[in-house]
């Protein structure tokens, strides 16, 4: 199954994807590699508390991934804590629960501070796609179209290189994303936003998300969770 909105395969075009480690920019990342397409990954750097893991799980998956149209995967820096200063994000106090709302995990500008790091990449060095593991289902206004037309305008504005940024799986929900992925290694995914030795704590919203994520397909859940969810 190819994801809604992919690129044509076009094996001597690359195109760059913005990895977070959690499982809807790893599974884009997989569908693209299993279409033939040639792909430069990136992950931005932002010194939240679940940096350390996210990085961990991604290298893990990347591994399982090794293919000759995957390029190394390029690490940029974007510290977010002089922007969010005691935000839960950075302080890793008053995690938002499994019964949180979404609007509990926003971080404010995030989209768009990452997509603009990653873009000014492609474009420096002739990359004139990022793609972007955005769902349609997404509850922000910062995960839809407009936004994202806006932004890719202001990318463009001469003498900039062009560059396009697409949402592949744009027009699937999270039980369709799962289905695509179904046969990645998902085990080398990281979701948990209040990590516990290393594992995933289970008590999160985000957490909570991803056993939702696997139920949805009747599938095993391969994630390890933390036996107490200690934060």
């Amino acid at each position: 199954m190819q994801a809604s909105g992919d690129p044509s395969p076009d094996s001597g075009r690359t195109v760059g994807v913005l990895l977070s480690g959690g499982l809807d920019s790893s599974i884009l990342l997989g569908d693209m590699l299993f279409h033939g397409q040639r792909v430069q990954p990136f992950y931005i750097r932002s010194g939240l508390v679940w940096q350390r893991e996210e990085m961990a799980a991604l290298a893990q998956f990347l591994r399982a991934m090794a293919a000759p149209r995957l390029a190394e995967l390029v690490v940029l820096d974007l510290p977010l804590d002089d922007l969010y200063g005691e935000h839960w994000s950075v302080t890793g106090r008053a995690v938002p629960d499994g019964a949180s709302p979404d609007d509990a995990v926003y971080l404010p500008g995030r989209n768009a501070l990452l997509v603009i790091k990653a873009a000014l990449w492609c474009q420096t060095r002739g990359i004139g796609e990022l793609a972007l593991g955005v769902l349609g289902s997404s509850p922000f206004d910062d995960a839809r179209s407009p936004f994202f037309e806006n932004l890719e305008a202001a990318l463009n504005c001469p003498p900039a290189a062009p560059i396009r940024l697409t949402r592949p799986l744009a027009e699937l929900d999270k039980r369709g994303v799962m289905e695509l992925g179904r046969d990645l290694p998902l085990e080398w995914t990281f979701s948990c936003i209040a990590p516990v030795d290393g594992l995933h704590c289970g008590a999160c919203n985000k957490c909570a998300e991803r056993m939702t994520a696997f139920r949805s397909i009747n599938a095993r859940d391969p994630t390890r969770y933390s036996a107490d969810g200690k934060r």
